[in-house]
């Protein structure tokens, strides 16, 4: 995975982040790519389904465990221990409404205690104060490759605020962080 020196990916180990928008998913699946197991627990209502060989694109799907809960508290009870755990590396948590300080704090310190990375999924605006980072990711619309993403970093405990074009590459399980259109090397916006 490509890493760049200002940009806080991969995630900080040992903490709680959230995602949020139309690309979160993906952004969530691009965070699974190196760390082996993963578990991913969300609430049994929802209608759309996570379809682990639609993952294999990022990582092998075998290492998806799924977590079906009847109900927010199930959901965080779960993850709350899957983090302190130490079972697996990655929780992603599918939230459905805001969490209040007290469940964020809890959740921070199981990934502490666990030394595991937590990934909230939320929806947009119902962040947690505790959160060490949240992105804001969605799909940028490009006629020749439909891997391009914009991810944008709107609340860093250790850091700035900024915003990155990136590019999945399949073939490699690679992120490629890109300028943004215009500024590409090539098109008519580009200097020089």
């Amino acid at each position: 995975m490509t890493a760049t020196t200002d940009m806080p990916f991969p995630l900080r180990n040992a903490r709680v982040h959230e995602a949020c928008g139309r690309g979160a998913v993906s952004f969530a699946a691009v965070a699974a790519v190196r760390v082996g197991a993963v578990l991913w627990a969300r609430e049994a209502w929802q209608t759309e389904v996570i379809n682990p060989v639609g993952l294999s694109t990022f990582f092998d799907p075998s290492k998806l465990l799924l977590a079906q809960t009847g109900d927010q508290t199930e959901t965080l009870a779960v993850a709350e221990e899957a983090l302190r755990d130490r079972a697996v590396p990655l929780v992603i948590i599918e939230i459905s409404r805001p969490l209040d300080l007290r469940e964020g704090r809890r959740l921070q310190l199981a990934a502490q205690a666990g030394k595991s990375t937590g990934l909230c999924l939320i929806p947009e605006g119902m962040g947690s104060n505790a959160a060490e980072t949240r992105w804001r990711c969605a799909p940028v619309f490009d006629a020749d490759d439909s891997t391009l993403m914009r991810w944008e970093i709107i609340k860093n405990k250790s850091g700035t605020l900024r915003a990155w074009h990136v590019r999945w590459d399949a073939e490699a399980r690679r992120l490629h962080v890109v300028p943004p259109a215009g500024e590409r090397p090539g098109s008519a916006g580009a200097s020089g």
